[in-house]
């Protein structure tokens, strides 16, 4: 049985519920002031962290560092221009999470500021944010990565890229079992973690 270390536990988890609030809000923001309402009419265009949280996805950031939330509910006819306006949308939440590690980092890099239990949270919520942005940006249904590349692809190969979809969580959940995911991303997360912290060390 896995043992969690209760300070870890107790540090992770307000830092996983403020990073999937404001990744969830993006989304809702953005496609809001886009025309689509859908997510404000679903109660989903808010700062409660429990509109927003998945039981699994949770799970699954408490048990391996990586997990997700209750994706926003978007609407893309109500956008001008569907394909830009689920671009915006996409790209919102992974710009938030980092929006958020970058501006807590400047309250670690700062002298005297914060420290011992504080330092040991700011650490851990830029960790978090970073992995849930560069985690998202993955391109496989259902993350926003798969979103992004469909906004970017022409339309037929969108169309193509869209068979994939019915298969992506398994195979997210597949890439994850075998380590491939964090093999992957967790360069990336590291240095963003250093240019935000000035630390090498998460």
């Amino acid at each position: 049985m896995l043992r969690l270390d209760p300070l870890v536990l107790a540090l992770l988890l307000p830092a996983v519920l403020l990073a999937v609030t404001v990744h969830e809000y993006a989304h809702a923001l953005v496609a809001d002031r886009l025309g689509d309402p859908t997510a404000r009419q679903l109660g989903r265009l808010s700062l409660n962290p429990l509109v927003h949280l998945d039981v699994l996805g949770t799970l699954f950031f408490v048990l391996f560092g990586f997990g997700w939330a209750r994706p926003v509910p978007v609407n893309p006819r109500n956008f001008a221009d569907p394909r830009q306006g689920m671009l915006q949308v996409a790209l919102a939440g992974p710009l938030a999470n980092v929006t958020v590690a970058f501006a807590v980092g400047l309250l670690i890099r700062a002298p005297g500021v914060i420290d011992g239990l504080w330092l040991a949270l700011a650490s851990m919520l830029v960790r978090i944010n970073l992995v849930l942005a560069i985690f998202n940006l993955i391109p496989i249904p259902p993350l926003d990565g798969s979103r992004i590349l469909t906004s970017l692809l022409p339309v037929d190969r969108a169309q193509a890229y869209a068979r994939i979809q019915p298969y992506g969580t398994v195979l997210l959940l597949l890439l994850l079992y075998t380590g491939v995911v964090g093999q992957v991303i967790s360069p990336a997360i590291r240095w963003l973690y250093a240019i935000s912290t000035g630390s090498f060390s998460l």
